[in-house]
């Protein structure tokens, strides 16, 4: 069964929806209504990691998501906090997280697997070649898919060294991270090859720029609903692959996708997501 989750940013400036959930009650509610939309997990975050984003002090991170973190893991959510500090991270399980989804694979913050072998959470290890500030300039592969599994395998070897069970690791080849349009497509292409790491693989295409570059000549002119259709098809095509979840903004669209996929593929759940 793939799982889903979904995406709450309470930030101003993330490339989808940044602003629309930047006070705590809203980012609350929204997340409360994605839940009850299908997401198995929800994944708050405080910075974003767009192209070109400036990033945010630990201080101002963790002022923006602790309370939305605590609310709904008081609500019974299994919350995922979206950070590259060791310091929110910390401060997150301890308000309630359960994953730690850290888009640099625990290389942008040293502490960051120390900490996370000392907390009762998965991590998400993400591949990663630079913040997103100058990431672009890195994304040059002899073989996308086979660089990008040796590096997330160094970064399991890491996470092992640090004292983090393999069990609670959780890879995410990075789409849109430190790669180009064709790249994504290429490493989507070679998912089997993430799943037989052994690790679970979580996939996120959500709204992502190569998706709007396969609608449209002019990538702006591929709206919002375009890039969630496109997303609800990706997300099912790496449910058929076998990845563990999938994050996405848009619930109920990707929750649709996934029951007809698993009928499709013969799966007699009430849900439709099994198999």
């Amino acid at each position: 069964m793939t799982l889903i989750m979904g995406v709450v940013n309470v930030t101003p400036d993330s490339f989808s929806d940044g602003g629309r959930y930047v006070d705590a009650d809203a980012a609350v509610a929204h997340g409360l209504q994605l839940r009850a939309q299908g997401a198995d997990i929800l994944d708050v975050g405080g910075e974003s990691t767009r192209p070109g984003a400036e990033r945010v002090s630990p201080e101002v991170e963790q002022e923006r998501v602790l309370p939305v973190v605590r609310a709904l893991a008081e609500a019974g959510v299994v919350v995922s906090i979206d950070t590259m500090n060791a310091s929110t991270a910390a401060a997150a399980v301890e308000a309630g997280a359960r994953i730690v989804n850290d888009v640099s694979g625990g290389m942008a913050d040293p502490a960051m697997l120390a900490t996370v072998a000392s907390a009762a959470a998965d991590v998400v290890l993400q591949h990663w070649r630079g913040h997103s500030a100058d990431m672009y300039a890195s994304a040059v592969y002899d073989d996308v898919v086979a660089d990008v599994v040796g590096e997330l395998a160094a970064r399991i070897e890491a996470a092992a060294a640090a004292g983090i069970d393999p069990s609670r690791v959780i890879v995410d080849p990075g789409i849109g991270f430190g790669k180009r349009g064709e790249q994504n497509w290429e490493t989507l292409r070679g998912l089997d090859r993430f799943v037989e790491m052994g690790q679970r693989v979580l996939i996120g295409t959500s709204r992502k720029r190569f998706l709007a570059e396969a609608l449209a000549e002019d990538p702006a002119d591929a709206s919002e609903a375009r890039r969630d259709l496109a997303t609800a098809v990706t997300s099912a095509l790496a449910a058929q692959a076998g990845v563990w979840a999938v994050r996405v903004h848009d619930v109920a669209a990707t929750r649709d996708a996934l029951v007809v996929a698993g009928r499709w593929a013969g799966a007699d759940g009430s849900d439709g997501r099994e198999g």
